[in-house]
């Protein structure tokens, strides 16, 4: 699939950010999605994933040592290197290394045993594109980043819930197990049985007290970046409020229209004014 081509909740390199960020953003963007679909998408055995992903490594670290890629994937790392070259404090290898690290454990972990260990996982897969955002706008002061990596995060969680029937068809579970247990539901039929939806109305509760907290991050911000951000709030929590309406069925996939736009900005605009209420 052309990276191009990925169907998005959320807005990526929009008519929000500023026109000198766009670049930067999309080719954080089409290295994050290509890394992801090297683990996830075709048919290629996990050995062979996790090649492609190691040479994705290797050609990250190159370039950001001021050498050249060299591998077959090396045009997507190329696209990184107007990035490397404008030195911006913040932005180094580490954070596309958080995130091949991640993807790489997508090719063998089929199940997460706890929350915190999920976490982890969403700490190298969703929070180092966050981390980048801010430092390309000049934020990062230790504040904003725990409150990124909350938004970042809650996001993370709330695509997994989106696709949790999905994900389940291919053998993946992305639901802790000892929350299985605590709700007495069994991993095995997921999602076919009334106590997952119980299950799943505690999932979606927590992403939306991570998201409200992570809310904190908008006074910090600036002009249309801050709108580009309460507006990924919003959307992740739009996400949230139809798998509510479906009374936590995930077996019906909520997609965002263009006829959530309404709701899209009354929760931006509520966004913006929880955060005005947190103590930074």
């Amino acid at each position: 699939m052309a990276v191009d081509a990925h169907y998005e909740n959320f807005p990526v390199a929009s008519l929000l950010l500023p026109r000198s960020l766009r670049p930067h953003v999309t080719a954080i963007y089409r290295f994050a999605r290509h890394a992801d679909d090297v683990a996830d998408e075709g048919d290629a055995t996990p050995a062979a994933r996790r090649t492609a992903l190691q040479a994705l490594a290797t050609d990250v670290e190159a370039l950001f040592a001021g050498a050249a890629p060299e591998h077959v994937a090396a045009p997507t790392v190329r696209g990184l290197a107007a990035l490397r070259d404008a030195a911006i404090p913040g932005i180094d290898a580490q954070p596309f290394l958080d995130l091949l690290s991640a993807f790489m454990q997508d090719t063998d972990t089929l199940r997460y045993a706890t929350h915190a260990a999920l976490l982890d996982y969403c700490r190298r897969s969703a929070n180092p594109v966050g981390r980048l955002l801010l430092a390309l706008v000049g934020v990062g002061d230790a504040a904003s980043l725990a409150a990124s990596d909350q938004i970042c995060s809650a996001l993370q969680l709330i695509n997994f819930w989106q696709d949790a029937a999905i994900d389940a068809t291919r053998g993946r579970l992305y639901v802790p197990l000892e929350d299985f247990a605590h709700h007495r539901a069994n991993p095995d039929d997921f999602p076919s049985h009334p106590r997952h939806r119980a299950l799943m109305r505690a999932q979606c509760a927590r992403a939306e007290a991570m998201m409200a907290a992570g809310s904190r991050l908008l006074p910090a911000l600036r002009g249309r970046f801050r709108l580009e951000i309460a507006f990924t709030i919003a959307g992740g929590q739009r996400i949230l409020q139809k798998i509510a309406a479906n009374d936590y069925d995930v077996r019906i996939r909520p997609r965002l229209r263009w006829y959530d736009a309404p709701w899209l900005i009354a929760l931006a605009w509520r966004a913006w004014r929880r955060s005005q209420t947190l103590t930074p």
